[in-house]
């Protein structure tokens, strides 16, 4: 029996909401947050970060503001792991492992794909969501799980984070309405690939990425508005644990709590000019260390090509 249903499971709690509350705050007292990305279309605007810890993976946060839509939609919309498959092209396969029905908490086993030069990748998530006030905070992580024996492909991934705090703001119309969600996400993962071509990947690839999500998110709303029946995952997301804002504000009266600093990405001529030589060895050693150095010259000097033309245009 699931102990979920019994509510003994330590697969999220409050000590994650904290976390997450912390890091939305900018009081976590972690390395400072570096602009990487501003874009923005007609109903969407976006913006990155990124930092490097001294121990662990690069972490990102990334703002989003989408126009005309609510925080309840949003919360639905990243939870639906059947509607998800429709604009993830990344999803090859998700299932619900656990869930309990008091707390909204889920344990679901993801596949993804990834670019043709590196094998899918597994995950065991926990996730859970608090709502405090008009805002939600989404905890998702990765956590063991015996029930699933692990297999050498897809290559597990243990440790993930990506959690979100949606909550709703004013529409950029000016109009003082907050008709407007933001969607501040924070992720981290250790995929298994070279720590600096991961970063390169994630750099080239972050807005194409992005820009697919909201198409997504508009079908998702008028299929709701139609009256489109739940998906289970959708109706777990709506069971949230509620606490007090004040619950979350005295935080800071309990810990000294230290601002995280935001600066702009630095305009270093090095930065923009990343060697030729770097770009395509990184590529052959990424390459043969995904593969066990087996692959044919042909292919991975194919990957070396690729990441010189990424190169070209940093």
């Amino acid at each position: 029996t699931s102990e979920l249903n019994h509510g003994q499971s330590n697969v999220v709690t409050e000590e994650d909401l904290e976390h997450l509350w912390r890091l939305a705050e900018m009081k976590d007292g972690g390395p400072t947050w570096i602009k990487m990305m501003d874009r923005s279309t007609e109903t969407m605007s976006y913006q990155a970060w990124g930092r490097d810890p001294k121990t662990g993976p690069p972490q990102y946060r990334t703002s989003t503001v989408y126009e005309d839509v609510t925080p309840e939609l949003v919360r639905d919309f990243f939870w639906d792991d059947v509607f998800r498959s429709k604009w993830d092209d990344m999803l090859a396969y998700s299932t619900t492992l656990e869930e309990c029905p008091t707390t909204g908490t889920m344990v679901i086993q993801w596949i993804r794909k990834f670019p043709f030069f590196c094998s899918d990748r597994e995950y065991i998530i926990g996730r859970r969501i608090w709502k405090a006030g008009t805002d939600y905070y989404c905890v998702t992580k990765g956590v063991p799980c015996n029930s699933v024996p692990r297999r050498d492909k897809p290559r597990r991934v243990d440790l993930c984070y990506s959690s979100w705090c949606i909550r709703p703001v004013e529409s950029r119309r000016g109009n003082g309405q907050l008709t407007a969600c933001e969607v501040i996400l924070f992720h981290h993962e250790d995929m298994g690939i070279p720590r600096e071509i991961a970063k390169l990947g994630i750099r080239q690839g972050m807005w194409g990425a992005v820009k697919k999500i909201e198409p997504g998110l508009r079908v998702y709303q008028k299929q709701r508005a139609s009256g489109a029946p739940l998906s289970q995952p959708a109706f777990m997301a709506q069971i949230n644990t509620k606490v007090d804002p004040s619950y979350l504000r005295a935080l800071e009266g309990v810990e000294d709590l230290s601002k995280t600093e935001v600066v702009a990405a630095s305009d270093r001529p090095l930065d923009r000019n990343i060697s030729k030589l770097i770009i395509l060895g990184g590529a052959i050693v990424l390459a043969c260390s995904l593969n066990g150095g087996l692959l044919p010259k042909a292919f991975i000097f194919g990957v070396a090509r690729r990441f010189g033309n990424m190169g070209k245009k940093l």
